[in-house]
């Protein structure tokens, strides 16, 4: 089954009714009113979400932006959970990016505004930011994060994301994230010479089979 619907059923499934009509309130200016009277439940809401493409596996800031109003930390972690998953399924510079945001997010603290200023986030994003997570700090250095990449594009890399934490002078976040990236550039060099020994053997043994017959 599609890992992303199953992560809106198990949201939906830990959500009490009163977060529910919250959520029905939250959505009220994307959903149409007739259509919101209808939902009875988080999968027929998340359904509609899906259906005029506010939602979709590869766009879950809404989901993370309601979870957050809720205050639910638990379901938080399951889309955290679902994201990780995404990332290692994705390109090897996407997963590098991805383990970069997660050491940013826990070491860079209240200095992120530095931090996003360094990054060319403008000061009007920077406050809508603010805004839209007043009371979560990891989630406003996630979302500036997330709005440097957008902005960035191909720019988006790594090596910059560094250096912008040493003009910062967060080196030290700097230097867990080198040190990251050094560990994983040898995990994929220790997997693409097992995966090569692997292919090599079955190429010798095949070779065997076809001799001796």
């Amino acid at each position: 089954m599609d890992q992303f619907l199953v992560l809106l059923h198990s949201v939906s499934t830990g959500l009490t009714s009163g977060e529910l009509t919250e959520l029905k309130f939250l959505c009220q200016g994307r959903i149409s009113k007739r259509k919101l009277e209808r939902v009875q439940s988080g999968v027929d809401l998340f359904s509609v979400l899906l259906e005029q493409n506010e939602l979709d596996s590869e766009h879950t800031e809404l989901l993370r932006e309601l979870l957050v109003s809720l205050r639910r930390q638990d379901l938080l972690r399951l889309l955290n959970d679902y994201e990780a998953g995404a990332a290692g399924r994705a390109a090897p510079e996407e997963q590098d990016l991805c383990a970069a945001f997660d050491i940013i997010c826990d070491h860079v603290g209240k200095d992120w505004r530095r931090l996003a200023r360094q990054l060319k986030v403008s000061d009007s994003k920077i406050d809508a930011i603010e805004v839209k997570y007043p009371r979560n700090l990891t989630e406003q250095v996630r979302e500036a994060l997330r709005v440097w990449k957008s902005t960035a594009g191909e720019g988006a890399v790594v090596p910059h994301l560094v250096g912008a934490l040493r003009a910062c002078r967060l080196n030290l976040v700097a230097d867990l994230i080198e040190e990251d990236q050094q560990a994983r550039s040898l995990q994929r060099e220790d997997e693409s010479g097992s995966s090569s020994v692997s292919l090599g053997s079955w190429d010798l043994d095949a070779s065997s089979t076809r001799a001796s017959s």
